[in-house]
């Protein structure tokens, strides 16, 4: 029996602005920082073996990982891949949320923040912001960096790198660790809870609360939770 733990990095410095965030490169807030060392914490008390580890490009979710690792005392190495990124906000990167709310109104915002399928308008080719992305995602293969994305396209990045390189693992019996992002977490959620594209809407992933989901050997869910039940978030199964 196989265990996945799905982590979404600490607190960001522009969490704690309230700004979207998607490609930018920014790093843990203080806050953050200690989250992901609680999640470390709450990790190193479940006593089982990591086999794998996983995250994305960019250093929010790599700190996250790394401060995970060395609580539990880990020399483990880490793989990265740009499909865990967190999904591309396109023009809407930068902006302050609430402001952003109140120019477009609420209806659209939700749209562009909560649906399936709507991307917000792509990101300029000549944006500030560019300067900021990762360096690592100069590995991207060429065209298939983003302007933007709905989170339906970001479900096309991560579950065909799910599927290609944690099932595998997951297979073989190994627990893996993912320190990944709210946006492309819940993609993978809403593959393995099987969440329709009505209700995927309604999931929300905490900064820094590890959620463990346990497995049959053929790859059924058995069980699932959070590690700090105090900031535990509904999970939407088969809906």
């Amino acid at each position: 029996m196989s265990k996945l733990i799905l982590t979404r990095h600490g607190q960001s410095t522009w969490n704690a602005e309230n700004r979207f965030t998607g490609w930018v490169d920014v790093d843990l807030s203080a806050k953050g920082v200690k989250e992901a060392e609680k999640s470390g914490e709450l990790i190193k008390k479940l006593n089982i073996k990591i086999d794998v580890s996983y995250t994305s490009f960019l250093k929010r979710a790599i700190k996250t990982l790394t401060t995970i690792l060395k609580k539990n005392k880990l020399n483990l190495e880490f793989n990265t891949a740009w499909q865990l990124n967190e999904r591309h906000y396109g023009s809407l990167t930068g902006l302050n949320k609430e402001e952003t709310k109140k120019k477009i109104g609420e209806d659209q915002f939700k749209k562009y923040r909560r649906s399936w399928d709507i991307s917000p308008p792509p990101m300029s080719k000549d944006s500030k912001y560019l300067s900021n992305f990762s360096p690592l995602n100069g590995g991207i293969p060429i065209g298939m960096t983003p302007y933007t994305e709905s989170l339906k396209n970001t479900y096309e990045r991560v579950i065909p790198f799910y599927e290609k390189e944690v099932k595998k693992n997951l297979t073989n019996g190994k627990n893996i660790l993912v320190s990944a992002h709210g946006n492309s977490l819940r993609a993978l959620c809403k593959y393995l809870f099987r969440i329709s594209d009505t209700r995927i809407n309604e999931l929300e992933i905490p900064t820094g609360n590890p959620l463990v989901i346990e497995f049959e050997t053929d790859l059924e869910i058995k069980k699932y939770f959070y590690l700090d039940e105090k900031r535990a978030k509904n999970i939407i199964f088969n809906q």
